[in-house]
């Protein structure tokens, strides 16, 4: 088995809580002593006002929040003083509750778990309470009547301790009236007065303490609270395995000790023998230990340095209780300033360290920016359990159940009106055998994804290849060789991955089912997709207009494809219709008899059939999550989630629909199962939109067939054009989702085709990425920042840019504004300095220029036959009529257009008007590795002329 780890937490019911309340006149500079404040104190959940923070909230909740503890807040949003955040134990929070704002205080709400105990944090600042009261008895009414059980905390700046306050005295009374009781009765300020307040309804709450800090003027208050909800212990057990070098090389030794396998034998025996051999070798030297381990949630930055100022700070803390001396607070705040001042340096070198460390790392410096930026109540999940496992297991398989079970009484499927259009005149009913050297470049490029049914850990496999290939040959030779995949190789371990960090975790919806499939089986499956995909290129059995999952197509190529389309149409004075066609669930829904059919109609017979068909076969997954597991279940439908040939299977599955669109005269383009379909159409050409809506009917009764379920509702349609002739249009797709904007592959379309807002939304994400990466960089190294600039900026700034070509640069200018921002951020340098030599220092192209770059790199790759054919065809050679000096220069034809919005914007006139323009002997550059490189000197040259 590979490295795991089998955590159990041990809990208890009637849990006491530790709470507290602070009002922190500006974390901003404290974060760090509330870490400790919360872990010295085991306070379950800190409620903080006045944290005076506004956009850089995350980063600093994320500093003051342990591990293990997530967080909550409200934004003073630009005024004076102000601020809200919760600090929580992760476990305990299930989700965050909205309601009305309110101008005369602020607040933010949250969730516990069973049963729900509802928290509110207040503040409200120190101004005439006008309309206080009226509001506030608003927001108790809304909160009393959806929640048994209320902790209302925060500072309400009312002065409860004095008997002649009028507001006071009439906020006590609407808390009687709707049975609320206050808690704190010691004076909460340095000037005597009660003002932070624990409110609770439903709960058995009492106050423990009211201790001055030292962290503001207002004192810290302790709170406990009976809870029935469970609570985790500190407590749990941890299996894993512990592999050395030595482990290694002993592991090794037993291998070679191990008799050889007897053949000829089954595949299935094959494969068998050869992961109990593993398995008894790495049971021997590495076996899974239990351990029993109490967690305490600690940093790894503290050192024994740190712990003793640590314990200077408290010494001093003493003395001043004890003396109540103005010069021992003095030295007690001195001594927290140059504590909280050494936690934060030794934070920053742990974290400097592990980036220059894993610098070749992007996906752990992704993940390490992530911890340092980010903290919320979403992060939580379901807890794993058998149960739990069970009922995401059943959940997955209804779900395709009732899809299937809906299409079951729609029309037969016709084999051959589906397929006959592909019937193809070359068979393959054989594999080629491999040998050596085309297994271990198999082996190299597989990526080491370790699966719980993996004997080993494929890390270690991929080390010591050279002593398993003799065996590994003879088990994908066999397989290839009598059309059979091994029987180990067809079960799936499926993980529920929530979709998105914001959505409700106690909803099996939300969930996505992520399947892991063995590494070795991997491994037949790309040797397979390798012969596979020769014999379907040679014979062009692809669809052209599908980019999904192929060699040179890319969601950018498609894109580029359909808005050169649509800027045409434009640019001929029409309107664009673009439907994006929603499928459900459609990987898991493929049906294997219509599959298998497709195969044979492609010529695909005899072994390499039977192979298919023991693929396809007797599959069968289980959920796993931790160490919990579900029983295990057959798989009757669908092509396997995480294999390598699952999408190109599916691509040839979907092939007939392109001819069902054809038959309609409309445009489309698929990418995987997305598909999208346009039409052109006159302002009142009313026959047009009727192809289009038969065109739709026709493909949903396809799919029908083809169990594949069209969502109507999620299906959405955009009319570009001018805003005076849309309406027409418009008002005869009124059963489908019409928007404005959609997102159509990760890029916003709008209806004027101005791309706005998706330059809107590159600036907005990027620059809220540019923050976060600009609060850490202080403790990066530069080559660390620019890997996260590229990784976080420039990627957003490159993805689909082709399709910003031809725009005016004022339009683009928040790009530039962008990227010159990430140049200062990863320079250090203010913003008075002139950015031109900062960008060339760097050698980043402006955004202008790297649109050109991507459009000439497209328009290459046309040129010289190694494009997709959709785009290839739009280029056409320039052939002068007679003998002339440009004849064989590499030139390209400009063709003629009507309009320099859209007309000289499309690739078809952009890219040739381009590409002539660049010097002969780069047009002439062998391939595209050296054009790329030529071309950015060349561009980088123009640039910064």
């Amino acid at each position: 088995m590979p490295d795991t780890k089998d955590e159990t937490i041990h809990q208890h019911s009637d849990t006491v809580l530790n709470f507290a309340v602070l009002n922190i006149r500006s974390l901003l500079n404290k974060s760090f002593i509330v870490n400790e404040l919360i872990l010295d104190n085991n306070i379950d959940c800190l409620f903080l006002t006045e944290t005076w923070l506004g956009t850089d909230a995350p980063v600093i909740l994320t500093e003051a929040s342990p591990p293990n503890f997530n967080f909550l807040f409200s934004t003073r949003g630009g005024k004076k003083g102000g601020g809200t955040a919760s600090i929580a134990r992760g476990s305990s929070v299930t989700k965050t509750v909205t309601s009305n704002s309110y101008s005369t205080f602020e607040h933010h709400a949250f969730s516990f778990s069973s049963p729900p105990i509802l928290c509110v944090t207040v503040y409200r600042p120190p101004k005439p309470p006008s309309t206080f009261i009226q509001e506030f008895s608003e927001f108790l009414s809304f909160i009393h009547s959806k929640y048994k059980r209320i902790l209302l905390t925060g500072d309400f700046n009312l002065h409860v301790d004095t008997d002649g306050d009028v507001v006071a005295n009439e906020f006590l009374n609407l808390l009687h009236c709707m049975d609320f009781k206050q808690h704190v009765a010691q004076p909460t300020h340095n000037r005597g007065h009660t003002l932070d307040l624990v409110i609770t309804h439903g709960l058995s709450c009492s106050v423990s303490s009211v201790v001055d800090v030292g962290l503001s003027d207002h004192y810290c208050v302790y709170f406990n609270i009976t809870s029935f909800m469970q609570r985790e212990a500190p407590v749990r057990t941890v299996r894993k395995r512990y592999i050395t070098p030595d482990v290694a090389a002993n592991f090794i030794n037993i291998l070679d000790q191990t008799p050889a396998q007897i053949l000829p034998a089954s595949c299935d025996f094959m494969v068998e023998y050869f992961n109990n051999k593993l398995k008894f070798a790495i049971d021997a030297v590495a076996p899974l230990k239990t351990k029993i381990v109490k967690t305490k949630a600690t940093a790894p930055w503290i050192n024994e340095d740190i712990r003793a100022m640590k314990r200077e700070a408290r010494r001093a803390e003493r003395k001043w209780r004890k003396s109540k001396l103005t010069v021992h607070r003095q030295m007690f705040k001195e001594q927290q300033r140059m504590y909280s001042y050494a936690i934060k340096k030794a934070r920053n070198l742990h974290f400097s360290n592990l980036i220059l460390q894993n610098k070749n790392d992007p996906k752990f410096l992704f993940k390490t920016i992530d911890t340092l930026t980010k903290g919320d109540f979403q992060r939580s999940s379901m807890t794993a359990s058998d149960a739990t496992c069970e009922s995401f297991a059943d959940h997955f398989r209804s779900k395709i159940n009732a899809i299937r079970s809906s299409l079951l009484t729609q029309v037969d499927f016709d084999f051959n009106e589906s397929i006959a259009l592909y019937l193809s005149e070359e068979t393959l009913e054989s594999f080629v055998l491999v040998d050596a050297v085309a297994l271990g470049r198999v082996f190299s490029q597989l990526k080491p994804t370790t699966c719980l049914l993996d004997p080993i850990p494929s890390s270690l496999l991929k080390t010591y290849y050279d002593s398993f290939e003799p065996e590994l040959l003879n088990i994908v030779n066999y397989s290839l060789q009598t059309g059979v995949f091994p029987s180990a190789f067809k079960t799936a371990v499926v993980r529920p991955l929530l979709k998105k960090s914001n959505l409700d975790p106690n909803n099996l919806n939300n969930y996505r089912p992520v399947s892991n499939l063995p590494f070795l089986s991997k491994m037949i499956e790309k040797i397979v997709l390798i012969q596979l995909n020769e014999f379907l290129n040679k014979n062009s059995i692809f669809e052209q207009y599908q980019s999904g999952f192929r060699t040179n197509h890319s969601t950018e190529t498609a894109l580029v494809k359909i808005v050169t389309d649509i800027r045409c149409n434009l640019d001929c004075q029409k309107l664009s219709v673009l439907v994006l066609l929603d499928l459900t669930a459609a990987f898991d829904t493929v049906d294997h008899n219509i599959l298998l059919c497709r195969l044979r109609g492609l010529g695909i017979s005899g072994t390499v059939l039977k192979w298919f068909y023991s693929y396809l076969t007797d599959r069968r997954f289980y959920v796993s999550m931790d160490t919990c597991s579900s029983k295990v279940f057959d798989i009757n439908c669908g092509v396997p989630q995480g294999s390598i040939l699952g999408p190109l299977l599916f691509n040839l599955y979907m092939l007939p629909l392109g001819d069902i669109i054809r038959r309609h005269g409309v445009c489309f383009h698929s990418y995987a199962d997305d598909t999208q379909l346009y039409i052109a159409v006159s302002p009142d050409d009313e026959e047009s939109v009727n192809v289009l809506l038969s065109c739709i009917l026709d493909i949903k009764s396809w799919m029908a067939e083809n169990f594949l379920q069209l969502n109507q509702d999620k299906t959405e349609v955009l009319v570009i054009g001018s805003e005076d002739k849309r309406e027409f249009v418009l008002s005869k797709l009124k059963n489908y989702k019409t928007s404005q904007c959609v997102r159509n592959l990760g890029v916003i379309f709008d209806s004027e085709f101005n791309f706005i807002p998706q330059i809107k939304n590159i600036t907005k994400t990027g620059f809220y990425h540019l923050k976060n990466i600009a609060r850490v960089r202080p403790f990066l190294s530069l080559a660390s920042t620019e890997v996260l600039m590229h990784a976080f900026i420039s990627s957003r700034l490159d993805y689909c840019n082709a399709l910003l070509s031809g725009l005016p640069r004022k339009r683009i200018s928040n790009l530039q504004l962008l990227q010159n921002s990430a140049a200062r951020v990863l320079t250090r340098t203010r913003g008075r300095e002139h950015i031109t030599p900062i960008l060339k220092s760097l050698h980043w192209l402006p955004v202008k220029f790297r649109i050109d770059f991507k459009i000439l790199v497209l328009v290459y790759k046309c040129f010289y036959g190694i494009g997709p054919s959709y785009l290839s065809n739009m280029i056409l050679r320039y052939e002068p009529s007679r003998s002339l000096r440009s004849s064989g220069t590499g030139l390209l034809v400009v063709p003629k257009v009507r309009t320099k919005t859209y007309g000289e914007a499309s690739f078809s006139y952009y890219g040739p008007r381009l590409w002539n323009s660049l010097p002969e002997s780069l047009r002439a550059a062998e391939t595209v590795h050296v054009f790329k490189g030529r071309l950015k000197t060349y561009l980088f040259n123009l640039a910064f002329s």
